[in-house]
């Protein structure tokens, strides 16, 4: 069972109709007992990075993300979702992530059109099962902040695209994987990427 996390603020219909056509089956879930009970997890999120930790530290839910990155079970944070992996966002202040991967989240700041919204190409940096049969197509973008990653550790880039500068798209490390644009969006790349993530979700189920 995949697990979507309800806190709120994530566009759950589209994600949970995403995992639904692939075949797969999926809970919403708002407890602890709830998720670290999922072979798999999808932290959504769409709204500002202050409010999302505020609703999941209501809910007593980031201590268990914590707790369940760390079991080793494949967890997926998506567009917002993505950015609270991280350590720590400047979105309306300094505001603390769930902190499972290095880096901070910053505003795109120049005189192009903010925000990032349409269809930008992958260029995928490392092998992962992740990428299994997937082309560095386009994919669908929709944010103003992008993840600048911590200088001493940029091995949680796993696939950039290019708007103005390099943009963090797809990051993770071991079994947390996180994905800037909505991949439920996206096409046959971003179907086939949700669907190596939850290919990785049941040989979980099977260990």
């Amino acid at each position: 069972m995949i697990a979507i996390i309800d806190y709120g603020m994530g566009n759950l219909h589209s994600v949970s109709k995403a995992i639904e056509r692939l075949g797969h089956e999926y809970t919403f879930v708002s407890t602890a007992e709830e998720l670290l009970a999922a072979d798999g997890a999808i932290l959504p999120g769409v709204g500002a990075f202050g409010d999302a930790m505020e609703n999941l530290h209501k809910l007593n839910l980031v201590e268990s993300i914590r707790q369940f990155a760390a079991s080793g079970k494949p967890l997926l944070g998506i567009c917002l979702g993505m950015q609270l992996l991280f350590e720590s966002s400047t979105e309306h202040g300094e505001h603390e992530g769930i902190g499972l991967l290095p880096g901070t989240v910053l505003r795109f700041e120049g005189d192009y059109k903010i925000p990032h919204m349409g269809w930008n190409k992958l260029e995928f940096l490392q092998e992962n099962p992740i990428f299994s049969d997937v082309e560095e197509g386009y994919v669908y973008f929709v944010h103003s902040y992008f993840l600048q990653p911590a200088e001493t550790n940029r091995s949680v880039l796993m696939a950039t695209t290019d708007y103005y500068q390099e943009v963090p798209a797809i990051t993770g490390r071991d079994n947390v994987y996180g994905m800037q644009f909505h991949p439920e969006k996206s096409g046959t790349v971003g179907m086939k990427l949700l669907e190596n993530f939850t290919g990785l979700c049941e040989k979980a189920y099977t260990k």
